[in-house]
C-alpha cells in the first residue's frame, strides 16, 4: 500500500501540475486585415491560421530535441502535448513554461513508451504525433548496446500503433537518424563506384551487425518497423533522418546519443559522411515538414546543414565534443569523394536553395 500511495501523490502532483498548465492559455491575436491566402501556397498565411490551436503531441518532450521542437512549435501556435515517463522530469516542463513564447497552450501527461495503452491515452484528442523519443544505455561503452536496437524497433511499434487505432490522428512526424542511411555495403563488382546517399538509401543491416552499429542498427529497424505499421494501418508518415545534432551546449545535453551516433566515426569521416545540425534548425525541418503533410510532403527527409569535411572542422566538432580529433577522423588526411549525402528533398520542401557538398556531382 505504501507504494500505491506514493504512486498516487506523484500523480496527483502531475494532474494538479497538468490543470494548471492547461488554464495558462495565452489570448491568440488574430489579424482582422488578413487576406487569406490561396490553399495551393503551402506556407501561406492561410494555412497558418488552420494549423494554429491544433492539438499536437510530442514523445520525449523533455529531451533535447524535444524541448526545441515543443518550443518550436509553440511559437507557431500549436497546442502540444508532452508525453513523460518520469515524474522527476515535471522540472523540466515548469522551468519551458516559465521561458517559453508564442501563443500555443502547453500540457503534460504520463505516457509509457512500453505500453501501447499508455500511449493511446496520451495521444487521445491529439490531431498528430511528433515520435522523438530515442534510448540509450549508460551502461553500455558507446552509450548503446546491442538490446537497445531491438527496444527501440518495438517502442516504435507501439507508437504507431497506437497512432492507428487513435482515430484524431491524422499525421505522424517519425523522427529516425542520417545513420539509418549512410551505411551501405560495396560491390567490389560494381563499375559505378559512385554512391549518393538520399531520402531513398537504407542502411545495411547486416553492415551494422558486423561492425557491432547498434545505434544505427537500431535506428534503421525502429523507422522500418514504423514505416511497415503505417502502411498496414493506412497511417500518413513522414520520417526525418537527422545527422548528428547539435547547439548550445549538446554534449552535456545529449551525450549519450552523441557518443552513440560517432561510432564508426573514423569511416563515415573518410568517405565524407558525418555531417550535423542545428538542433533548431531541426525542429524548424519537423514543424515544416507536419505542415507540409497536409498537401505535397511524404515519405523520408534527410536533416544536416554542416558536413564535417575537413581536419578543422573534425577539429572543432572534437573540442564541442570533449573527445581527441582522431576519434573522428584518424589517420585519414583526405576523403574518399565516391560518397556524398543530400537533402534536396527537404531543402525543396522548405524553399531553400538545394545544398550539394560535393562540387563533382553537383
Amino acid at each position: 500500500m505504501g507504494v500505491v500511495r506514493s504512486w498516487e501523490s506523484r500523480q496527483a502532483e502531475l494532474e494538479s501540475f497538468c490543470r494548471r498548465l492547461v488554464a495558462d492559455t495565452a489570448t491568440i491575436h488574430r489579424r482582422k486585415d488578413l487576406e487569406p491566402q490561396p490553399k495551393n501556397n503551402l506556407f501561406g498565411d492561410y494555412e497558418e491560421e488552420e494549423e494554429r490551436n491544433t492539438l499536437v503531441c510530442v514523445t520525449s518532450g523533455v529531451s533535447y530535441l524535444g524541448l526545441a521542437l515543443v518550443n518550436k512549435l509553440l511559437q507557431k501556435g500549436y497546442s502540444v502535448r508532452i508525453t513523460i515517463e518520469n515524474p522527476e522530469d515535471i522540472e523540466k516542463v515548469r522551468e519551458m513554461k516559465e521561458s517559453r513564447g508564442g501563443n500555443g497552450k502547453l500540457e503534460v501527461v504520463m505516457g509509457k513508451l512500453s505500453d501501447v495503452d499508455s500511449l493511446l491515452n496520451a495521444f487521445e484528442g491529439c490531431h498528430g504525433v511528433f515520435h522523438t523519443s530515442a534510448f540509450t544505455d549508460p551502461a553500455g561503452l558507446s552509450g548503446y548496446t546491442k538490446s537497445m536496437a531491438e527496444i527501440e524497433a518495438r517502442v516504435s511499434e507501439n507508437v504507431m500503433e497506437a497512432c492507428a487505432r487513435t482515430t484524431t490522428i491524422k499525421r505522424c512526424v517519425f523522427t529516425s537518424s542520417l545513420l539509418a542511411c549512410v551505411w551501405q555495403q560495396q560491390n567490389p563488382d560494381s563499375q559505378d563506384s559512385s554512391i549518393t546517399i538520399n531520402h531513398t538509401s537504407w542502411t545495411n543491416e547486416s553492415l551494422c551487425k558486423e561492425k557491432k552499429l547498434w545505434y544505427a542498427l537500431g535506428k534503421v529497424r525502429a523507422e522500418k518497423a514504423a514505416w511497415r505499421i503505417a502502411n498496414e494501418r493506412g497511417l500518413k508518415l513522414t520520417t526525418i533522418c537527422p545527422a548528428l545534432i547539435t547547439g548550445p551546449d549538446f554534449c552535456r545535453s545529449n551525450p549519450t546519443s552523441t557518443i552513440a551516433y560517432l561510432k564508426g566515426a573514423q569511416e563515415m569521416y573518410c568517405h565524407g559522411l558525418i555531417a550535423t545540425v542545428d538542433v533548431t534548425k531541426l525542429a524548424e525541418a519537423h514543424a515544416s515538414v507536419f505542415k507540409a503533410m497536409n498537401s505535397t510532403a511524404s515519405g523520408r527527409y534527410i536533416c544536416f546543414d554542416k558536413l564535417i569535411d575537413n581536419q578543422t572542422e573534425a577539429e572543432i566538432l572534437a573540442k564541442e565534443i570533449g573527445m581527441p580529433k582522431h576519434k573522428i577522423c584518424g589517420d585519414c588526411s583526405s576523403l574518399h569523394r565516391f560518397m556524398k549525402i543530400s537533402n534536396d528533398k527537404l531543402n525543396r520542401l522548405m524553399s531553400g536553395p538545394i545544398r550539394c557538398y560535393n562540387q563533382h556531382y553537383c
